[in-house]
Order: structure tokens, then C-alpha cells, then sequence
């Protein structure tokens, strides 16, 4: 995979970020934070958690430091939440705009909290963060359907029909 690869990948999950935020826009703010199912409870959670992994992932590859891992109940809305995803996009806009595919091998040591390290390359923790985000927005499109709404359709399919009409 080259850096131009990641930067189409990490575009197709900003898209897909957009429209699934079209299709939450019908939910209620009750339903918003309701735990319905799922590893996270809730579609804002679900959401924050997803984000605030990204953002985490560009901070251990270089890109902007995020600090602490966000908190979900610091974006009680909707509109707060894709305000957040605005942000955490640009981080990475910036950061992929820079890499070249010689980064990509570079290696990354991190851990998670506890005393255990792990090391992967600039390419696989990037992959991982953007197949990770793929997983959320699944999740989050469930806990939608759950509580009687319809998502909308974000398949990377669409993505590329998309791109490729205005080429």
C-alpha cells in the first residue's frame, strides 16, 4: 500500500463519516445517547470512540497529539460529535498530505496503558485505524437500524461510482 493508497482510504471513510452523519441527522437526541447494543451502548459513543481512535492512531504515526482518549459524554450532541469528526479529518488531511510511502515502514512503538509494548509500522497502524473506523460506522448504522432508522448506504461502492462520475 502506498501513501497515496492510505490518503484514498482515509477520503472514502471521511465520505462515509458524511453520509452515515446524513442519516443519523433523523434521530432524536434521547436516541442519540440511548445504550441500545453493541460494544460502546450508544450511536454517540459508538461515534466519540471511533474518533478519538483515529485521532489516536495519527498521534502514535506524528500527526497532531490528542492527549488523553476523548470522552464521550464531553459531546452531548449530534452537531458536537461531527464538529469533533471535522476536526479529527483535517488532523489527518494534513498528516496523510505529508507521508511518503518511505514513512510507511517506519516503525511505532506503543502501548496501551499497560506495561505491555507493541511495534507495527506507519502503514499497518494506519490500515488498522481506517478498517477500525469501517467496524464503528457498521456498528453505528446497526444501533440506527435498532431504534427504526434508516442509515443510508455508505458502501465504499458508492464512494468510488461517486468519484469516478466526477472524474
Amino acid at each position: 500500500m502506498t501513501a497515496k493508497d492510505l490518503q484514498e482510504l482515509y477520503d472514502y471513510g471521511h465520505w462515509a463519516n458524511r453520509k452515515l452523519f446524513e442519516g443519523l441527522s433523523q434521530i432524536t437526541p434521547e436516541e442519540f445517547t440511548r445504550s441500545v447494543a453493541g460494544s460502546y451502548g450508544s450511536i454517540r459513543n459508538s461515534l466519540v470512540h471511533a474518533i478519538s481512535a483515529e485521532w489516536g492512531w495519527l498521534d502514535r504515526c506524528g500527526g497532531p497529539q490528542r492527549g488523553a482518549r476523548l470522552k464521550a459524554d464531553d459531546y452531548p450532541t449530534l452537531q458536537s460529535v461531527i464538529e469533533l469528526s471535522m476536526k479529527v479529518e483535517g488532523h489527518g488531511r494534513e498528516f496523510l498530505s505529508n507521508l511518503t510511502d518511505g514513512d510507511l515502514s517506519r516503525i511505532v512503538e506503543f502501548n496501551f496503558g499497560g506495561p505491555e509494548s507493541h511495534s507495527m509500522t506507519v502503514g499497518q497502524i494506519l490500515r488498522h485505524g481506517a478498517i477500525h473506523s469501517v467496524h464503528h460506522r457498521g456498528q453505528v448504522a446497526l444501533l440506527c437500524r435498532m431504534l427504526g432508522h434508516a442509515p443510508g448506504n455508505f458502501d465504499a461502492l458508492f464512494y468510488y461510482a461517486a468519484s469516478a462520475a466526477v472524474r
